[in-house]
């Protein structure tokens, strides 16, 4: 009975192969996601929202480094009594602890922004994609920016042209 079972998947394996039609097309999102003009913009949001964080970082580097000189001088003094030194030193912990504190969250606002820009494009380039790949009837389109990919034969179609006309990028 097994025998019989298997020899009538055998023999209707190259049928069932042979009525389907693979097709499969490659596409190398990154080159494609380089060139959008929304990229382009987002990224000079990025800049700018990047450019104010820097200048206020900066100015509170320059608070502290002056915080510190005068801390300093302080330690020097030996007429100043030590309870305003020690009062001194624990503004400039808590200053230092603030300047940290808005380095990490400048950092964290920095990414955030970037994935809240960047999502609809990648959002935008998926859907074109996908456009494209039920329009053309393929079976499989490839990422070629992912090195998953090791090899591309010649059944493969570059769907590169057709996502960035989909997207009106020349």
């Amino acid at each position: 009975m097994i025998k019989k079972l298997l020899l009538a998947v055998l023999l209707a394996a190259p049928m069932c192969l042979s009525a389907q039609t693979l097709k499969f097309g490659t596409i190398n999102t990154q080159e494609i996601f380089n060139v959008m003009p929304e990229k382009a913009t987002a990224e000079a949001t990025l800049r700018d929202a990047a450019a104010k964080y820097e200048a206020e970082g900066k100015k509170l580097q320059e608070a502290l480094v002056k915080q510190q000189e005068e801390l300093t001088k302080l330690d020097q003094d030996t007429t100043t009594p030590k309870a305003i030194k020690d009062r001194r030193a624990q503004e400039f912990q808590e200053s230092y602890q603030k300047y940290q504190n808005f380095q990490q969250t400048a950092s964290q606002e920095l990414q955030k922004t970037q994935e809240t820009l960047l999502a609809p494009i990648m959002d935008k380039l998926q859907k074109a994609i996908q456009a494209v790949g039920a329009e053309g009837g393929y079976t499989f389109i490839y990422d070629l920016s992912i090195p998953a990919v090791l090899y591309t034969g010649n059944g493969a179609e570059d769907v590169s042209a057709k996502v960035k006309a989909k997207l009106g990028i020349k």
